[in-house]
């Protein structure tokens, strides 16, 4: 039996405050929390920061505000690399002692002059263990020199490094194709490789969910554990997000970050529901919370093809989402620059009466304007269609208003008996004439936010362009 298996489930999160977090690191994210709450396990948040040219505090606070806004919680950290320097300290020192790593003075130049000569000859680049050869004095020689070393594993010659991926199934590597590589740089500080691992194993994390971008990167880090005396987690790398033709996502289509899809007005609930299908065959298709979601999450049900992004399945749950919302909730995801255009006593009825036409606040603002403000300006292809109903139409139309009001049904009754019409070619002119859209919430809604006095005065615009095209 895998003792593995009797261990807590322990995922993480270890992002690199270097930028704004995406959809593409936001599903890793995510799917490490769904996996922990199916397993009653615990969500650890990591801080990745020990580049420290590239990371910046203003993003350790945006991942943490971005994770907390989408619901993903962590039961502990974060944790920070940066502060995590004594600890690396002590498994270096283990490794030198048993003789696993040794300092390489390469320079950058002769690595990459090393490197193109490999390519030339067909060869995968690994470094050539130049400097594994160098004897205790020319070492010494280098130092005494003023030279920094990095400091790169003794990989085993002729092993092959095995494991389950728990999205692309059985591993193998070879390690003649790996080489003896970086773990600790010139400066002293970790790499990713070394850290990364030995943090793993450090906070007992058991599940590791992460880009294929990093399927590489896993057989070095199980050999840095195993050197270590170390046990890996198991790794589930998932496939790439991919835009139209299989290309990286633009921003145009869709790799944008959390916190722009925040300020636009996306709903968590949207984006997660969206993220948790994304590469991951689901067959529940309501909009669900995170606990319910998790109760359907599988690993084997993790694509291992590229996943495509889909900007019309994003919208899908976006508006199913902005339709769930009860009044209160709806009120506030509008917020008070778009509730300042409306009366508020029309407050409610006007965000009842939109919900099923709207996915963001800004789209909510041009309604409010209709309604409570001015008219959009009738394109050529709308005043055309306001032509040709006639004025006839139109004088009909005002002297329903007058007589019924604003009980549309009326008013509708008595302009089919008048004009002997009915369908688009009655509806699709009142609808302009009152909203200057073809498209929108139902009439008798509209006639009811209007009133008759604005039904009346809208309807005499219109018939002033059916007289002048």
């Amino acid at each position: 039996m895998n003792l593995k298996n009797k261990m807590p489930i322990r995922t993480r999160f270890s992002p690199s405050p270097t930028g704004h977090i995406h959809l593409g690191n936001m599903r890793a994210a995510l799917f490490s929390v769904l996996f922990a709450l199916k397993n009653q396990g615990r969500f650890v948040l990591r801080i990745e920061d020990t580049d420290v040219q590239r990371s910046d505090d203003k993003y350790i606070q945006s991942i943490q505000v971005d994770l907390k806004w989408l619901g993903l919680n962590w039961q502990e950290g974060p944790y920070l690399q940066s502060k995590r320097g004594e600890i690396y300290e002590k498994y270096y020192h283990q490794l030198e002692m048993s003789q696993l790593i040794y300092p390489c003075f390469c320079s950058d130049q002769e690595l990459m002059l090393a490197r193109k000569a490999q390519l030339a000859k067909g060869i995968a680049p690994r470094y050539a263990g130049t400097c594994k050869r160098l004897t205790k004095e020319e070492v010494a020689s280098h130092i005494a020199a003023g030279q920094k070393p990095a400091w790169r594993l003794l990989v085993p010659l002729e092993k092959e490094i095995e494991f389950v991926d728990l999205v692309k199934g059985k591993q193998i590597f070879h390690s003649r194709e790996i080489g003896d590589f970086i773990v600790r740089r010139q400066d002293g500080t970790a790499s990713f490789l070394f850290c990364n691992a030995v943090d793993d194993a450090e906070m007992k994390i058991t599940h590791v969910f992460r880009g294929e971008d990093h399927l590489t990167n896993t057989p070095r880090q199980i050999l840095v554990l195993e050197a270590l005396g170390l046990t890996p987690p198991s790794y589930g790398h998932l496939s790439l997000i991919v835009g139209d033709a299989g290309a990286p996502l633009s921003k145009r289509q869709g790799s944008f970050s959390i916190d722009e899809m925040r300020s636009e007005g996306y709903l968590p609930v949207a984006i997660t529901n969206y993220l948790a299908r994304l590469g991951h065959a689901m067959s529940a298709q309501d909009l669900m919370t995170l606990d319910t979601i998790a109760t359907h999450f599988e690993t084997n049900q993790l694509s291992r093809s590229p996943s495509r992004f889909d900007l019309v399945q994003l919208m899908y749950w976006q508006k199913i989402a902005v339709q769930s919302l009860d009044e209160s909730s709806l009120l506030d995801f509008l917020g008070d620059t778009v509730l300042s255009l409306v009366p508020e006593s029309k407050r409610s009825s006007f965000v009842n009466i939109i919900k099923t036409n709207i996915a963001f606040p800004k789209e909510a603002a041009h309604w409010a304007n209709i309604f409570f403000h001015a008219l959009p300006r009738a394109d050529e292809e709308k005043r055309t269609i306001l032509h040709q109903a006639g004025t006839a139409f139109f004088n009909e139309a005002i002297q329903a208003v007058l007589l019924h009001g604003a009980i549309w049904q009326d008013i509708l009754a008595t302009l089919q008996v008048k004009l002997n019409l009915s369908g688009k070619k009655l509806l699709m002119p009142l609808r302009i004439a009152l909203t200057g859209e073809a498209h929108g919430p139902a009439l008798h809604d509209i006639a009811m936010l209007l009133g008759e006095e604005n039904m009346k005065s809208r309807l005499e615009v219109a018939l002033k362009y059916a007289e002048n095209l």
